[in-house]
């Protein structure tokens, strides 16, 4: 698992999108049980923390010390520096394992392998993330060339899975039917560059050229969004639940 997160964790943390409670009501009827759940990659706990709501104790794992340490705390969360691969939990442990917008980064193989080892059986694993946002016609047309061609090329190779929807990871469970999900927001355009500086691409180009590539999009952008608005800002959930 690659940590991209852990330099610009602030960023992270304060524009990242947030998973509407619709999405968790899906999820959490599909449970039998609620006295454990491990959310794998949990970045700055947005996950684990609704989870808290429901489960009597929640593990949130993930590799990146400063995301970790940007994560609200609750009394039966336990944050731990542990890799999806090799967490160290009891067999049979978990009734439910979430992982937000972070399976494309694992070695699936091994991760699997740890998921069947610490689920329950009956227990249920939900996969979920999201795509490329879309806006109006001349805010996506900026977006799409600053996505493909500025910061094309410094893309990590697993964000291919993001863009064709998990299709290349398999999934070693019966999958069970789900709707469709999507986030929607009313986004200043200050917001819209924060959540822009938080893709690992971006940061990739910083490190390299020593220069911020929004910079180069960011008239344009200006100009295609319009002066003092918000701009409504939407992202499809990618979803995928199985039972052991």
């Amino acid at each position: 698992m690659k940590d991209n997160f852990s330099r610009q964790s602030d960023a992270y943390a304060k524009f990242r999108p947030v998973y509407p409670p619709e999405l968790f009501n899906f999820i959490f009827e599909t449970v039998n049980h609620f006295a454990r759940a491990w959310d794998c990659g949990t970045g700055n706990g947005q996950v684990a923390q609704v989870l808290a709501t429901r489960f009597q104790q929640v593990e949130a794992t993930d590799i990146s010390e400063p995301q970790l340490a940007k994560a609200a705390q609750k009394n039966n969360i336990r944050y731990s520096l542990q890799s999806a691969e090799k967490a160290d939990f009891p067999s049979d442990h978990f009734d439910l394992i979430t992982v937000g917008q972070a399976v494309h980064w694992f070695d699936h193989g091994p991760y699997y392998h740890k998921v069947k080892d610490v689920l329950k059986p009956g227990g249920v694993l939900a996969e979920f993330g999201y795509q490329l946002f879309r806006s109006s016609p001349a805010i996506n047309a900026v977006i799409d060339r600053f996505y493909q061609e500025i910061i094309g090329p410094y893309w990590d190779k697993e964000r291919m899975h993001i863009d064709d929807a998990y299709a290349r990871i398999p999934f070693p469970f019966d999958g069970l039917p789900t709707p469709e999900f999507q986030m929607s927001y009313a986004w200043s355009f200050a917001q819209l560059i924060g959540y822009l500086s938080t893709w690992s691409s971006v940061q990739h180009y910083i490190q390299e050229k020593k220069e911020d590539p929004i910079s180069l999009i960011e008239e344009e952008l200006a100009a295609a969004w319009g002066k003092g608005e918000e701009q409504e800002i939407r992202f499809r959930i990618l979803l995928r639940i199985g039972r052991l």
